[in-house]
């Protein structure tokens, strides 16, 4: 595809590399270390139900081309049905927007804070609109999603460059991204306190550190978008940019803490959802407990480690089906707390933001792991989506 068949971004044909980016990231780099005025912080969230009437149709949205019929959509349906048709998604995301707001007032900064969502109300076109209404053209992007996949990236790219073309505002607002934060240390240090508090719980019981597991759980993915995810020229091991990230981030939390090797940690997978055919990321965190309940383990501290808020994967999947495990297995489970609106997260939310706006060295920025700081542009083919293609996604080189 050539650059006459793309978006126009409003600069040099030889320099749109990168789709709809502002001109400080329109060349690609790795890092941008250009100030940029923005306008704006675009927060872009999954959505949710927030009635009976919604469940079904929301599923709709986010099953979207697989052709998948009504009947099989219920057979998930009743996860939410269980808590009166609600997701917490979306009340989470309006406090995270007000904490937000907050946080930049205590600060003095002056950016608004619009808030859109992939798969319900209020949708991320219904944010382009709102930001063109106002006068705004220049969005620093920030997902509610720490790790790099093609869900929990990619995808949220290709959200943005698909709202602006519905929208029809894609000659008009730019979009760049901050980087994916797995290792920022406002968003890692949230979990130290839980896992310490967690640890020092099950102690206090009179356990042994022999009988206790923690459990470091996220998202299970397709083996193949695990093995795609991050950039194609960077080996990070089978589970790709994925699976190392979330296991570098337990790692430092277990350094951290002192607790490196005292305890017996683990990585494992949850909420999986494709046919069984298909190879996803394991071992599920059920079956980790039934294994390490049948090798001598009696309590387990359960961390959402992939999670920024207790949506319904969390309290689903863990504070429902993972707990029901343990009773069944007769050991204790503790589940520790996800980010939410803790201030060392929504702080840390903003400094990724002033790192676009001030444009700050790559070796200034922090990170807790070897990893990062990760991309501010990701790169040509990161996060590939192996069973849809392609598609336009704003903040990435080409494809």
């Amino acid at each position: 595809m050539t650059s006459t068949a793309l978006p126009a971004t409003g600069l040099p044909a030889q320099d749109e590399r990168v789709l709809y980016a502002t001109e400080a990231a329109a060349s690609g780099a790795e890092h941008v270390e250009q100030p940029v005025a923005y306008d704006a912080i675009l927060l872009a969230g999954f959505g949710g139900p927030e009635g009976q009437d919604d469940v079904i149709p929301f599923l709709r949205n986010v099953t979207r081309g697989r052709g998948i019929p009504d009947e099989r959509l219920e057979e998930v349906a009743h996860h939410y049905r269980h808590f009166g048709g609600v997701s917490p998604i979306n009340a989470q995301n309006r406090a995270l927007k007000a904490a937000l707001e907050a946080e930049l007032a205590d600060r003095g900064i002056d950016l608004p804070v619009l808030w859109g969502n992939r798969n319900w109300e209020p949708y991320l076109s219904d944010a382009l609109r709102e930001a063109d209404a106002r006068g705004y053209t220049t969005l620093i992007g920030l997902a509610t999603s720490a790790y790099s996949s093609y869900s929990s990236c990619r995808q949220y790219r290709e959200d943005y460059a698909r709202a602006l073309t519905e929208t029809g505002l894609g000659d008009r607002i730019r979009i760049d991204k901050v980087r994916q934060f797995f290792d920022h240390p406002g968003f890692a240090q949230t979990f130290l306190t839980g896992v310490r508090d967690a640890l020092a719980d099950l102690r206090a019981r009179g356990l042994a550190d022999a009988a206790i597991r923690v459990l470091f759980t996220t998202h299970s993915i397709p083996v193949q978008d695990a093995e795609r995810s991050g950039p194609r020229d960077r080996d990070l091991g089978p589970g790709g940019a994925y699976a190392a990230q979330h296991q570098a981030v337990a790692d430092w939390v277990m350094s951290e803490l002192g607790e490196q090797g005292r305890v017996v940690t683990q990585l494992v997978y949850q909420s999986r959802s494709g046919p069984p055919s298909q190879p996803w990321l394991e071992p599920d965190i059920n079956d980790a407990m039934r294994a390490h309940a049948a090798s001598g383990a009696k309590a387990f501290a359960i961390v959402p480690l992939g999670f920024v808020s207790d949506h319904m994967e969390v309290l689903w999947d863990l504070d429902t089906e993972a707990m029901e495990t343990a009773q069944e297995l007769g050991v204790l489970a503790l589940r520790t707390p996800t980010p939410g609106v803790d201030p060392a997260y929504v702080s840390g939310l903003v400094d990724l933001v002033l790192e676009r706006v001030q444009g700050v060295p790559t070796a200034e920025r922090p990170a807790v792991t070897d990893l990062g700081p990760w991309y501010d542009v990701c790169r040509p083919g990161c996060c590939e989506n192996v069973r849809a293609g392609f598609k336009p996604a704003a903040a990435g080189l080409r494809p």
